[in-house]
């Protein structure tokens, strides 16, 4: 479980996501502990057998066997509802390792004490139990089911157990639980706040979450527990109120940039998960003024994290840490979701801005890039893990609805098309049958087989969202193979040519505090220095982002040039005041103003001052995401470029293409209508939009 953002590299990063089972990545790019189990390549579960026609995706067998029996004593500070009939509740536990025969094995977080049966960090933990909850709670919801009823009433009492009810920490919540029912925290090593109800956490926004989603299931059915929820909440939002909530409207500087200063734990990712659960309960309460107002209030903070555009790093996404204006990672994808739906219930249709431009612009660029990758630092090329995919498929689904957005759906079932086979490991990370999905995908397609919590509790997220949507289902199913992506890459300066003053700077760590730097090495380029990095050859125009680590002194400027003449320039120094990032000056992908021309194979900086030159980012004009399937051979097209771009496409004989053309905010093109072709098809795609094109038999 993790509480910060440490100092981590890239490649750390990476294995931990993979390498962790599903628990352990719940709160954002963290220190990989002391042993990394790695494993190697591996092929997944494969996705049998069939399904029948209308059988649902959504198999909550793995997740009822992660759950225990806990028992709850009765603790100063602690209590929930109905504790003196019911000394017990429910609880999954944290990973779940595979065996050589298949099966799993059940273990707690860090290590084993035999003598006590305590693990060093805990066998259960309040963000996996909530989200748990929220699993159950939308299952019956949309089934009927009541076994899931009562798995999300045991959850939530178990959460509300941790939950500190009175003293000055009441209404944060303790992390970790261990299997024995004592609670755990100060756990080892050693995560912040610490003790873990201290301060408010993502823990404590993720337990808001289930309390508003778990009030809206409740209500109708036991207004008594609903009441306790409600009062839980309003505990919650207590102290919530008195931490980060006490400084709404104030703004912090981050390389001065202004960001908002009241979010959760500093994050547009905890606070996104609070506002989830907010929306769900001011959708039912609507005259609950402290809790609309703290809905209000998240929702504008985590809007206000909307950064970049389709031309300029970060493509539009809602950036999940206030530290850092060039660390995007997989754990705030819920933010696009978290605004969409707070905009449809509080009538904020400036809050859906944000969400548009992160799932129509960013999220399109992320999947033609590799992917859902874990984290762009700014590079991307990180693990990938259900946490993250499900992300994506939740914000597209949401922003879709509110924005009556339908081709946010079409990028949403090439996402969810990760589950099925179309990733890096090519073959499945969810199993229908059984309901285990995988821990992470590495780049290279290695994968960790475990089927820990928060790897279950994302799969299924998707799979209930495609199971109430059939024809979201049809379209996610018919995608189980990645052709090949065609979008950012990275290209390392250290491989270019230094003439004059210059060298290669390998620092001790490529973590400055905030940011990655990539591939471990820079270019330290002085006055009159020149650096020519080479490029691949490409058939069309590029945009070219070179990462700079900018210093807050004036120290000259870098122009970039090309064989048919300058593309830009870009400031060695000059960035904005260090506020509360933890670094001075800031790493970051900077726009040139030409695009690099097609055939083009090399990029010449020229600097009269002292520069530090990362990588450049080169994103072709036109990127690809190209899936296959038994819904076709499928590409999407997606869109960097300031005009409208036409390409012509070969369509083989037998075969009909059709085309989807969606403006950059998702919606239909003006005028446009699906196009079907039996030899030849002109594909159009609108600046900054995207087109999805589908070859079938015809």
């Amino acid at each position: 479980m993790k509480a910060t953002r440490p100092v981590v590299t890239a490649v750390a990063l990476s294995l931990l996501a993979v390498s962790l089972p599903a628990g352990a990545a719940t709160a954002g790019p963290a220190a990989p502990p002391s042993s990394v189990n790695a494993h190697t390549a591996q092929t997944a579960p494969v996705l049998a057998p069939l399904l029948a026609e209308g059988e649902s995706l959504t198999n909550l067998d793995h997740l009822d066997f992660l759950l225990d029996t806990v028992p709850l004593a009765p603790v100063a500070g602690h209590t929930t509802y109905q504790l003196e009939q019911n000394p017990s509740a429910e609880a999954p536990w944290t990973y779940a390792d595979k065996k050589a025969d298949g099966s799993y094995n059940r273990v707690g977080g860090g290590t084993l004490d035999p003598a006590t049966g305590h693990w060093s960090q805990g066998a259960f933990n309040a963000d996996d139990i909530a989200r748990t909850a929220v699993v159950y709670l939308r299952h019956w919801k949309q089934t009927g089911d009541l076994a899931s009823k009562e798995h999300a009433f045991q959850n939530l009492r178990a959460l509300t157990y941790l939950q500190t009810v009175d003293g000055p920490n009441a209404g944060n919540v303790v992390l970790w639980q261990q299997a024995d029912g004592s609670l755990n925290p100060s756990a080892i090593p050693v995560e912040l706040p610490d003790p873990s109800d201290s301060a408010e956490s993502y823990w404590l926004a993720r337990t808001v979450w289930a309390l508003g989603e778990g009030f809206a299931g409740f209500a109708g059915s036991d207004p008594e527990f609903a009441a306790f929820l409600q009062d839980r909440l309003h505990l919650s939002l207590g102290a919530l109120n008195r931490q980060s909530l006490a400084k709404y409207g104030t703004f912090d500087t981050a390389d001065g940039v202004q960001v908002p200063a009241w979010l959760i734990a500093g994050g547009a990712d905890a606070s996104a998960e609070a506002v989830l659960g907010l929306a769900a309960y001011a959708d039912v309460v609507p005259s609950d003024a402290v809790a609309t107002t703290a809905l209000t209030q998240l929702s504008e903070g985590v809007a206000a994290m909307s950064s970049g555009s389709a031309t300029q790093w970060p493509f539009g996404a809602i950036m999940p840490w206030n530290k850092s204006q060039s660390l995007w990672h997989a754990w705030g994808g819920m933010a696009p979701a978290a605004v969409a739906t707070a905009s449809t219930v509080l009538g904020r249709p400036d809050l859906l801005t944000a969400a548009v431009k992160d799932t129509a612009q960013f999220t399109p660029q992320l999947l033609a890039a590799g992917g859902p990758d874990n984290a762009w630092s700014p590079t991307p090329g990180e693990a990938q893990i259900a946490y993250g995919v499900d992300s994506r498929v939740q914000s597209l689904v949401a922003t879709a609805k509110a924005a009556d957005a339908p081709g946010l759906l079409d990028v949403a079932a090439i996402a969810a098309g990760w589950f099925f086979g179309a990733n890096p490991n090519g073959a499945p990370a969810y199993n229908p049958a059984t309901g285990t999905a995988i821990d992470g995908i590495e780049t290279d397609g290695r994968i960790n087989p475990n089927s820990g919590a928060e790897s279950t509790i994302h799969a299924l997220l998707t799979m209930l969202a495609l199971d109430a949507d059939p024809g979201l289902r049809a379209k996610a199913l018919g995608i189980s193979v990645t052709e090949g992506t065609n979008g950012l890459s990275v290209v390392e300066a250290e491989t270019g040519t230094i003439t004059g003053n210059g060298t290669v700077v390998r620092p001790p760590s490529s973590w400055t505090g905030e940011a990655n730097i990539s591939g471990g090495a820079y270019v330290d380029l002085g006055a009159g220095g020149t650096l020519s990095i080479p490029l691949p050859a490409a058939d069309q125009p590029s945009n070219i982002f070179p990462i700079v680590n900018q210093l807050i002194a004036p120290s000259g400027t870098t122009t970039w040039t090309s064989a048919k003449g300058p593309l830009g320039t870009t400031a060695n120094g000059g960035a904005g005041a260090q506020g509360i990032t933890d670094a001075p000056g800031i790493l970051f992908p900077f726009t040139l103003r030409r695009a690099l021309a097609a055939g083009l194979t090399s990029v010449t900086a020229s600097t009269d001052g002292a520069a530090a030159l990362d990588a450049l980012l080169v994103q072709p004009l036109i990127s690809t995401v190209r899936v296959s399937g038994s819904g076709g051979d499928t590409t999407l097209y997606v869109s960097a470029a300031k005009s409208t771009t036409v390409q012509e496409l070969a369509v083989p004989a037998g075969f009909v293409l059709v085309q989807r053309q969606y403006d950059s905010s998702g919606r239909p093109l003006n005028g446009s209508k699906d196009v079907a072709a039996t030899t030849a098809g002109r594909v159009t795609v609108a600046p900054g939009g995207f087109t999805l094109v589908t070859m079938t038999a015809g």
